[in-house]
């Protein structure tokens, strides 16, 4: 007998399946890092506007008001024009309207024209996250999505960590000053900047049977779950389906709570600590930061679950349930003496929203089939723009009135174990949608 063969059977290596997908997901992660660039300018440029035009907090508030119901709007449109001519164009369109909006915002010059610049900037955003989702479903398995689409939703934290280092280097130092900064300027560099996207995004981005640099080995890895369906599913039909009020009321819960961390936290590091356009940088920088680990962190759990056995179902539960238990400290975050305790309060709760998010984020493409992902998600998100602004009115109300963050805080530190609740209750099983 040969040496050979008293080895053994030959054990053959399969081959590696290819990972041109995160190409993919790394294009939507850099228009995340835009989005929220454009997103939150106005959040860093709070204090100084409303200096500048003499808004009050409720004049803020009406103007995220807006912003918020062209959003909820755009999403639900977007989610259906996305779901009929695909990511590619949707994503790409999208960006273009967005970015041509936030340019507009250097022409601000009081209440309407800062209403009418983000009432358009809502309705290019609203196609933001409709086309990722449906981009990640086309390109990955279920198993890879929650965490696809943590790492793509964490661009939205090197976002908002960007916006308050680039703004005010703009505004203050290169072409203007700390007593009269030009933050018109700073808009257009970085809105003229942005749009370089858009062409690498129609270059690059196809459908997986039609890239050629995607191997059969990679497309076999990409299509390896169940086929979906062929029939397309209209909206009225999906709003019948209790899988989509699961996901509707989820994101009808947490959004506002991030449309708050977004919008007024340099409202509250400006007033409670007495920070400034150029101090409170390094504290929203920790506090994103910490989003951006909660973020990737949150889907590499379940995916880690997933791996040890665990059902779907629970995978995906039992992250949002340790998120959602992350955040209830931050009830105590407007009593914090220190900037840092109360960045590291903050800072946990964003991290735990952003886990939960991207696990949220991948139950339309667990139950649905994809040619009702955009759809469903689109849904999902008027009903979390309808969330925001509530949330924008409330917060208006209660810092005019009250002078006070922490209800406010306290508000968010129940909504997450109150959205996975309602979760629970309404799909107590992930199984496939019955359309």
């Amino acid at each position: 007998m040969t040496d050979a063969a008293s080895a053994g059977p030959i054990k053959i290596k399969a081959p590696s399946p290819g990972r041109y997908r995160w190409v993919v997901v790394w294009l939507l992660f850099a228009a995340m890092v835009i989005n929220y660039v454009d997103r939150q300018a106005i959040g860093v440029l709070k204090p100084t506007l409303m200096e500048e035009f003499g808004w009050t907090e409720t004049n803020y508030a009406d103007i995220i008001f807006w912003f918020q119901a062209s959003y909820a709007v755009s999403y639900l449109l977007w989610g259906r024009i996305v779901d009929r001519i695909g990511a590619r164009w949707g994503f790409g369109l999208a960006f273009i309207i967005w970015q041509i909006a936030f340019i507009a915002h250097a022409g601000i010059r009081g209440m309407g024209g800062a209403i009418a610049a983000r009432v358009a900037l809502g309705i290019g955003e609203g196609g933001g996250f409709p086309a990722g989702i449906k981009a990640v479903t086309e390109w990955f398995p279920k198993k890879e999505r929650a965490f696809a689409v943590g790492i793509f939703n964490a661009g939205t934290n090197i976002g908002a960590i960007l916006t308050p280092l680039l703004i005010p280097l703009i505004a203050t130092v290169w072409f203007g000053s700390r007593e009269n900064p030009a933050w018109e300027m700073a808009i257009i560099i970085l809105g003229v900047a942005g749009l370089i996207w858009a062409p690498i995004w129609f270059l690059i981005y196809r459908e997986p049977r039609q890239h050629k640099k995607v191997t059969p080995a990679e497309l076999a890895f990409i299509e390896q779950d169940p086929a979906d369906p062929a029939e397309k599913v209209g909206w009225l039909k999906l709003l019948t389906v209790k899988e989509t009020w699961a996901y509707a009321l989820g994101k009808f819960l947490i959004d506002p709570i991030w449309w708050f961390f977004l919008f007024w936290l340099p409202g509250f590091l400006g007033s409670q600590y007495d920070l400034d356009l150029l101090t409170f940088g390094p504290p929203l920088i920790a506090i994103y930061l910490l989003s951006d680990v909660g973020s990737v962190g949150g889907g590499w759990l379940s995916g880690q679950f997933l791996k040890r056995g665990m059902s779907l179902n629970a995978a995906r539960k039992l992250t949002m349930l340790i998120c959602a238990l992350a955040v209830v400290p931050v009830a105590f975050a407007g009593m914090a003496d220190s900037v840092w305790v109360a960045v590291l309060i903050i800072g946990v709760a964003t991290a735990a929203h952003q886990g939960f998010s991207a696990n949220l984020y991948a139950m339309p493409g667990d139950v649905f089939p994809r040619s009702a992902v955009g759809s469903v998600v689109g849904i999902g998100g008027m009903i979390g723009g309808i969330g925001g602004m509530a949330m924008a009115k409330y917060a208006g109300y209660v810092l005019d009135q009250i002078g006070s963050y922490t209800p406010i805080f306290i508000v968010a530190a129940s909504a997450y174990l109150v959205a996975l609740l309602v979760i629970h209750l309404i799909t107590p099983k992930y199984e496939p949608a019955k359309l």
